[in-house]
């Protein structure tokens, strides 16, 4: 295991503070009214507590995994800092709460969806927060806009880079739809 690499599972949030800021990666979603301004409105929430505040472009994409709703428009965000994991959470819900996300069930249509997809070499397994996102390896949506701000950026759990994260993702979509086996 890499020894920057922090396995907390189960651990007090206090263990990851830290006095060093580190990247945070979050995938910001929107598919109920204005979607535009709710992305812009929560990047503005963003960079009250993520120094160096780099946002991806916005791009429509089609549902995936949820009964058919509108499309959203999709973003990933990338910043610095040395926040718990926990307060990082607690600051993303109160955005969503604040640009007037309910949860009404899950995969409801939403006016913002913002998720924590990375926070440094941290690993959080803990009821109510997982770090990194348990799903963001499979999902182009949020691979594809972190790719263009922060190709580099390393999964603790797999060792593997956004780049190589979203070329994998690429190569088994294209093995699929050429009737290829997995790979």
């Amino acid at each position: 295991m890499d020894a920057r690499l922090h396995h907390l599972q189960g651990a007090p949030e206090r263990l990851v503070r830290s006095d060093e800021p580190r990247p945070v990666a979050v995938a910001l979603g929107s598919n109920l009214g204005d979607r535009g301004a709710h992305l812009r409105g929560a990047c503005d929430r963003l960079q009250a507590f993520l120094g160096h505040l780099v946002v991806s472009p916005f791009i429509d994409t089609v549902p995936e995994d949820v009964p058919p709703q509108p499309i959203f428009l999709n973003a990933a965000a990338l910043g610095w800092s040395a926040a718990s994991v926990r307060e990082l959470l607690d600051r993303l819900l109160a955005i969503e709460h604040a640009a007037g996300r309910t949860r009404p069930h899950p995969g409801a249509p939403r006016t913002l969806d913002l998720d924590l997809i990375l926070v440094g070499g941290i690993v959080v397994d803990e009821p109510g927060v997982q770090v990194p996102h348990p799903r963001f390896r499979e999902r182009a949506f949020v691979l594809g806009p972190l790719a263009e701000i922060a190709p580099n950026l390393r999964d603790p759990v797999t060792g593997l880079t956004v780049r190589e994260l979203l070329a994998r993702l690429q190569a088994r979509a294209g093995a699929v739809r050429s009737g290829r086996p997995g790979l």
